[in-house]
């Protein structure tokens, strides 16, 4: 079984406006509401790969009951904390497909406190126990300390289950030090968390190699429509995909984890691993709802993605 984890899981709201403009009224016949948040997505396209998965973390509130009536509905397995207190968030992306332009507006979510985390923690033991994989996915809610992802990588290590993290800013440099098994950060996010004062390859590559020698572990840098960067047991990959007519990039990354698990879990060799992590996550592009693939699209853009060796 395959665990997502996500502790600020939101409502993900899409609009279509066409000739969206600021400072004006615009009326929207168009309106998507699924539920969301990184490690949710992730489920999502992995319940579509056909693997078991349970998705957990935090929600909150009338959002909250909306995102488990969601995943409910899209026959998604939870098992989610339900807080007392706060709401889950929104999180509302505002897509012009005449521009081409995606404007996100994404709220805070609710207030974390040290009973919450005791809960998480006991919540990460259970599923590590009986999880072939854990998935840590998204932004940290108020109140959580930065630590927790690497906190929650080692009990899960301790329990045998392997753990694939997509994370940014102080949470992803400190659950380094855990090392998890797949990490997952976008180019600019790396560009930060390294120091890499442009995003040219060699340098990215080069931060790819500073962490993992010849550990058998996974880092993948996605470049949206460039592709993705990657290093495994001390080899180096530059991923191509091919040019599609995205409609929302919103969920690819999370699509690409689902994608890169879901082979692994399979016992896929590193190549096939990341050409159906690339297919997926340039799959959800084509659709609106986030982190939503149809196994006809990944299997005709898996065909045309190449991996070449560095």
């Amino acid at each position: 079984m395959i665990t997502t984890v996500t502790l600020n899981a939101a409502l993900d709201i899409t609009y279509t406006i066409p000739h969206f403009q600021v400072n004006h009224q615009h009326r929207t016949a168009e309106y998507l509401a699924v539920p969301g948040g990184k490690g949710v997505n992730v489920a999502r396209v992995l319940h579509t790969l056909g693997d078991q998965v349970t998705a957990t973390g935090y929600v909150a509130g009338y959002q909250g009951d909306a995102l488990l009536a969601g995943l409910k509905a899209e026959d998604i397995q939870s098992d989610f904390i339900i807080l007392p207190n706060g709401e889950s968030r929104r999180a509302i992306t505002i897509l012009d497909q005449q521009q081409g332009t995606s404007t996100e507006l994404i709220e805070e979510g609710p207030l974390i406190i040290e009973p919450d985390l005791h809960m998480l923690r006991r919540k990460v033991e259970a599923f590590a126990k009986q999880s072939t994989w854990m998935l840590f996915c998204g932004s940290l809610p108020m109140g959580c300390p930065s630590s927790i992802y690497a906190e929650l990588t080692e009990i899960s290590h301790h329990y045998g289950a392997k753990v694939g993290l997509d994370a940014h800013g102080e949470s992803l440099r400190e659950a380094l030090h855990a090392k998890p098994d797949l990490v997952k950060p976008n180019e600019h996010e790396w560009a930060e968390l390294m120091g890499i004062q442009n995003d040219g390859d060699n340098a990215t590559i080069q931060a790819i190699a500073s962490l993992i020698g010849d550990d058998a572990r996974l880092i993948v840098v996605s470049q949206g429509e460039r592709g993705a960067l990657a290093g495994y047991a001390g080899e180096f990959y530059r991923i191509h995909i091919p040019k599609v007519n995205a409609i929302n990039p919103v969920g690819s990354g999370d699509s690409m984890v689902a994608g890169m698990v879901s082979a692994l879990c399979k016992g896929a060799d590193i190549i096939t691993t990341l050409k159906l992590g690339a297919a997926c996550g340039t799959a959800n592009t084509l659709h609106k709802k986030a982190g939503k693939v149809s196994m006809q699209d990944v299997d005709r853009i898996q065909r045309d993605i190449v991996v070449q060796k560095i």
